[in-house]
């Protein structure tokens, strides 16, 4: 992640803020956001999911196990900072175990060490931080190369950011090479998953936000969030019922939360998720995202 998406989210929020609004009190930028979506929708479908499909091919499957420990073990600096946020000093001490068993004995983190002897992977990042400090998602945002947030995690996506391990990466190639095998490594990982939304009956960018912002609750309040009124309008993660004809099994399914749980797009100038260059096509990774 670099200084680079800055810009790329005040870009957007600009936009947004200029779109034309919805009925939707969650998705008052919905003529923008839709627009968005089909951007990074078309941008998935011609650079990232083939150059995916030929990763998925050509690396055998220890390889790509490796490749996704290294990068899981790179994010878990970013989760235990976050545990210290919320002061979650025991989940803090585990993560921060993660990070020294898979980088030692797990050899720079190719191997998950740590969750073979009892260190579970978490999920915390800083908009997850903001929501446990009391601030509200505000409204839903498809950010360009991005995907699915919200003015609220747009903020933590950058904050997040600045203390990535990967900005730190010298020289700059090198990086990016990285950036590249982060992407590819997460959208080959929801290659059968996404057939979710290929083959529901439903409006898929509907869908994936009311996915989305659930999903986003739920990791905030540990699984657990505090029950709501329907009539309030919830912004924070309410399903649309409307959106997915009153489909709670299917929202609650863990093919849904892989779905939505990796970032829509992302590109090599490392603009806009979880997080990178390149592409990828609904929201988060399988592996960090339903960790």
């Amino acid at each position: 992640m670099s200084s680079a998406r800055l810009p790329l989210i005040l870009v957007s929020l600009v936009l947004a803020g200029c779109a034309s609004t919805s009925h939707n009190p969650k998705d008052p930028f919905e003529s923008f956001n839709r627009g968005m979506y089909q951007f990074n929708d078309t941008v998935d479908k011609a650079v990232v999911k083939p150059a995916a499909k030929g990763y998925n091919a050509v690396m055998p499957a220890p390889g790509k196990m490796m490749v996704s420990n290294f990068f899981s073990n790179l994010d878990d600096v970013i989760v235990a900072i976050n545990d210290l946020l919320q002061f979650k000093i025991v989940r803090a001490i585990s993560d921060s175990g993660r990070i020294v068993v898979n980088t030692t004995v797990g050899l720079l983190g190719l191997v998950d060490v740590a969750s073979h002897v009892g260190l579970e992977k978490h999920n915390e990042d800083f908009g997850q931080t903001l929501g446990r400090w009391g601030i509200g998602s505000g409204p839903y945002l498809v950010l360009p190369f991005f995907g699915p947030s919200s003015v609220r995690d747009g903020a933590g996506l950058y904050a997040d950011s600045r203390a990535s391990m990967m900005r730190k990466i010298y020289p700059v190639d090198t990086r990016n090479q990285l950036y590249a095998a982060n992407i590819l490594s997460k959208r080959t990982s929801l290659l059968d998953q996404e057939k979710v939304l290929d083959e529901a009956m439903i409006d898929e960018y509907s869908f994936i936000r009311d996915a989305y912002m659930q999903r986003r609750r739920n990791l905030i309040y540990d699984g657990n969030p505090p029950r709501e009124k329907i009539d309030e309008g919830e912004s924070d993660g309410t399903p649309d019922k409307t959106s997915i004809n009153g489909s709670n099994e299917i929202m609650q399914s863990g093919e849904v939360e892989a779905a939505v749980a990796t970032p829509v797009v992302t590109t090599i100038a490392e603009p806009l998720v979880q997080q990178q260059p390149g592409v990828y096509r609904v929201w988060l990774t399988q592996h960090e995202g339903i960790r």
